[in-house]
């Protein structure tokens, strides 16, 4: 479900699932990656991108959460948010390079990474939980707070509003826009700046500006 290369001191992860929907699996599968790249030494930085043209992830698996998963929800659901948390809150610099269309807990994904650049030809970035009735667990909204702010996140939130690249751009929830063909040379090229940084004092200056938002996402409280 992932794959990890490497570009130097840039770990290059590819979530290679389809639409990258969260499941069991696909969390356990994150979580794998995860200890992999944690567990190196020296200079790191950590680049993620969907497989497929068309989708970064687009968010939980709905299929499976409403069918043969719906017993387990309340188990699932806390591992997801917690997911997010070890991304908002992991020790090297983290960049999205949103390939495709990041949609719900996609979304939330690609806000967990430190920086983001998405394709400015194709592909959404939106919240869209309003349109499925869905709330927001606790964690989830700590996490969009911290990184959105004032009537962004007021028509993130409440309106579902789908912004494109440059649109995202604009609003400030992504750093860059590019085409596709620079997509993932532009991510690994603000990772490869940033990997010589000390990863503990990183670690610590994340905290530092928003512990109160890792904590709620390290709890995985549900509404």
């Amino acid at each position: 479900m992932i794959d990890i290369d490497r570009d130097g001191p840039v770990f290059v992860l590819r979530m290679q699932s389809g639409e990258n929907r969260f499941n069991p699996h696909f969390v356990a599968a994150w979580n794998a990656a995860l200890d992999e790249v944690e567990a190196s030494s020296g200079d790191a930085a950590l680049v993620t991108v969907g497989g497929e043209e068309k989708f970064f992830s687009n968010g939980l698996d709905l299929d499976w959460l409403t069918g043969p998963g719906a017993a387990e929800s309340g188990i699932f659901l806390p591992t997801f948010i917690r997911l997010l948390g070890r991304i908002f809150a992991f020790p090297i610099p983290t960049v999205a390079a949103v390939n495709g269309h990041a949609f719900a807990g996609g979304g939330m994904l690609a806000l967990a990474h430190d920086f983001r650049v998405m394709r400015a030809d194709r592909g959404y970035f939106c919240l869209n939980e309003i349109d499925l009735r869905m709330p927001l667990a606790p964690g989830m909204a700590a996490l969009i707070s911290a990184r959105l702010q004032g009537t962004v996140l007021r028509d993130v939130v409440l309106t579902g509003r789908r912004y494109g690249g440059p649109e995202a751009v604009a609003a400030g929830i992504a750093d860059d826009a590019v085409p596709q063909a620079e997509l993932l040379p532009r991510a690994i090229e603000r990772a490869h700046a940033l990997a010589a940084k000390d990863r503990h004092a990183y670690a610590r200056l994340k905290r530092n500006l928003h512990g109160p938002a890792i904590a709620v996402l390290e709890e995985g409280r549900l509404p």
